[in-house]
C-alpha cells in the first residue's frame, strides 16, 4: 500500500469541485471570485488559489466537458504620464 492521498479519491474530489464551480458560476450567475470564496470557506476548505490549479488542470486534461477556467487577473500598472492623460477631479 502505497503513502499519500488516494488517487481515487483526489479524483473524485476534483470532479466534484468542477461540478460546483461550473453551478456557483453557470447556474446562480456568481462571480468567479464570489464563488471560489464560497468553494474555498463553506464547501472543500481549501485555498482559493488551490482550486483555479485544479480547474485549470481539468480544463487541460480536457475533462471540463466545455467548461473554461478564466484567467488570472492582473491589474493594470499605470505610470505617471498615462495619469497625466486624466483631467484632475
Amino acid at each position: 500500500m502505497g503513502k499519500g492521498r488516494d488517487k481515487d479519491l483526489i479524483r473524485l474530489r476534483d470532479a466534484a469541485l468542477c461540478r460546483r464551480y461550473y453551478y456557483w458560476t453557470e447556474k446562480q450567475r456568481l462571480r468567479f471570485d464570489d464563488a471560489l470564496k464560497i468553494l474555498s470557506e463553506r464547501e472543500f476548505f481549501i485555498s482559493e488559489e488551490r482550486i483555479m490549479s485544479i480547474i485549470r488542470k481539468m480544463a487541460r486534461q480536457d475533462r471540463l466537458n466545455g467548461l473554461q477556467p478564466l484567467p488570472k487577473v492582473k491589474s493594470p500598472r499605470l505610470t505617471a504620464s498615462q495619469l497625466t492623460l486624466f483631467p484632475e477631479l
